[in-house]
């Protein structure tokens, strides 16, 4: 039975208008949400505290589900450091702090994989979210969010905010980000070999040499997660959300090959970093503490996000 009935809330999603937030979106309203309510950048700044201040006034939210987030692929991240750190930071800060002021009836912070140690003992365990320095490509992006978790546990030792922090694994699935600039591995090797295969070239270059692990969690999986743990957990730990399997990036780009029907060579460029060495979560508190379990294979969520993009990719090139 859920402890919040979503009829009688006022939800206001940052980010909403994403590629995670629209699934979230659509769930809320499933589940009866009336009053679905999406910010949008070119209104409000959420980086700045005025900004947040009007937000909220205008809005009069009763839960808050934060999901907007400037975040970027191993490149983005190297030239944009200290942007995703201060962006990251600077809206949870004021969208917390302002929820605090008005006492609201709970708070949904989703942090990032990003945030564990480079060298975290793998499955990672949220206990071990401290126990050393994140990779460094991304260790501004996430250290932010990781204050965020921090922030939200002083706050409820402090005011007895009802701040809840989750940790969802690397996203994939239709309406991700394609953009081979920004994108993650999932879309950007996609993008790859589906323009490999039907412009008939005999390979594609893949970054990295392709022994890094990763983790992939279905963005419909993820959006059910987040919902779960809206609706029933009010504990101040940091819970994971994933499947709980990794799979090399060699492997991975072997497999969306194979379901893109690319006919071609992978070439790897060992000269550009892989990351963090392996990435995989123990994702046993979520199944403990608010019953999520994903549901979704990876070749099943790789087909259907190959599928999206070959018909709707406004640029083959």
């Amino acid at each position: 039975m859920r402890a919040l009935d979503w009829s009688q809330q006022t939800v206001l999603v940052t980010g909403g208008a994403g590629f995670l937030g629209r699934v979230v979106c659509r769930k809320l309203r499933e589940r009866g949400a009336k009053q679905v309510l999406v910010p949008r950048s070119e209104e409000h700044d959420l980086t700045h505290e005025e900004a947040v201040a009007r937000l909220y006034d205008e809005t009069e939210p009763d839960v808050v589900m934060h999901l907007a987030a400037e975040v970027g692929g191993i490149g983005a991240n190297r030239e944009q450091p200290g942007r995703y750190f201060f962006a990251n930071l600077s809206m949870g800060l004021h969208l917390i702090e302002q929820a605090r002021e008005r006492k609201l009836r709970k708070f949904l912070q989703v942090g990032t994989i990003c945030a564990y140690p480079k060298f975290a003992t793998v499955p990672f365990k949220e206990s071990e979210l401290w126990e050393g320095y994140p990779e460094e490509t991304n260790a501004p992006y996430g250290i932010a969010k990781k204050a965020l978790l921090v922030m939200l546990q002083a706050y409820r030792e402090q005011y007895g905010f009802p701040g809840i922090y989750l940790l969802p694994v690397n996203l994939y699935g239709p309406g991700d980000n394609f953009d081979l600039h920004s994108s993650h591995v999932i879309p950007a090797l996609i993008r790859k070999f589906v323009h490999a295969r039907d412009q008939g070239l005999a390979k594609v270059e893949v970054w990295g040499s392709g022994s890094a692990s990763r983790e992939f969690l279905y963005v419909e999986d993820c959006a059910e997660g987040l919902m779960l743990a809206a609706e029933s957990y009010t504990g101040i730990e940091p819970v994971n959300l994933g499947t709980g399997h990794e799979i090399t990036i060699k492997a991975l780009a072997e497999k969306i090959r194979d379901l893109t029907e690319y006919g071609g060579d992978i070439s790897w460029d060992s000269s550009k970093p892989d990351g963090q060495p392996r990435r995989c979560l123990d994702t046993s508190r979520a199944s403990e503490l608010f019953g999520f379990q994903a549901k979704t294979a990876l070749d099943d969520g790789l087909l259907e996000t190959i599928r999206w993009w070959e018909t709707s990719q406004f640029d083959p090139n």
